[in-house]
């Protein structure tokens, strides 16, 4: 829930928790759009007049990501323009303030069941995933990527450029079954090599603590092949430590 009248806030989550539904909180747009990327919800409740960035802001930018949540809009605005923006934005649901407590339970329980809330589409730089498809494309390019390193990428690109461990990427990918010692590397230098052959602005990063992380580069695309074994001098450091 997204929401800056901190009373409401408390009245919220003391209803829903009687329904037995959990929910996480934040006051503010930038806070809301940095705890989207670090979890996956069910359902999103978004206020409209919030600081740092409004609600329809944040809407945008979710649909933006491809991330296909329901989100139910909250505010105090009942004119029709105000519920058109919110739809156009990519909001599912618009519930005028006040309103009665079982009413945004009635809403949240309707949109968590009618919709699974899967991301269908990543984006960052100039390369996409179709999760639906399987496609991996650069500016609309197909990338040729495997079955495994595909979900390495998806791992990457759902965190938008923050760190994944070495551990999580293997869990993520492999589960239950654990990979020889240098499968994972194997497979990051491949990604990172098709990324560059493809023409990709974005790279894979090493970074300390064993831990990688998508990011952009203006390194023309040869040269990333051809320092491809200085980084994975890099990750052989870090497996070291």
């Amino acid at each position: 829930m997204v929401e800056d009248n901190l009373g409401l806030a408390g009245n919220i989550i003391d209803y829903l928790e009687l329904e037995d539904m959990a929910c996480d909180h934040v006051a503010n747009g930038i806070a809301a759009l940095n705890l989207m990327n670090a979890q996956r919800f069910d359902v999103i409740i978004l206020d409209i007049n919030l600081p740092k960035m409004d609600g329809f802001r944040v809407c945008e930018h979710v649909r933006n990501q491809g991330d296909d949540t329901p989100i139910i809009m909250l505010t105090a605005r009942d004119k029709l323009e105000s519920k058109l923006e919110g739809f156009q934005m990519g909001a599912d649901d618009y519930l005028v303030k006040p309103f009665e407590m079982a009413e945004l339970v009635a809403r949240v329980i309707t949109l968590s069941t009618r919709r699974s809330g899967q991301i269908r589409k990543l984006q960052f730089g100039n390369v996409s995933l179709d999760l639906k498809a399987q496609i991996a494309s650069v500016n609309e390019s197909l990338l040729k990527l495997s079955p495994t390193t595909f979900k390495i990428l998806q791992v990457l690109l759902r965190e938008q450029g923050n760190a994944v461990s070495r551990q999580r990427l293997i869990d993520a990918v492999w589960k239950d079954e654990a990979p020889e010692s240098n499968t994972l590397k194997v497979h990051i230098h491949n990604l990172r090599k098709l990324l560059a052959q493809g023409g990709s602005n974005i790279e894979v990063k090493a970074l300390p603590n064993a831990s990688f992380c998508i990011a952009l580069t203006s390194t023309p695309s040869s040269k990333k092949v051809a320092d491809d074994n200085d980084i994975e001098q890099t990750d052989n450091k870090q497996e070291r430590r």
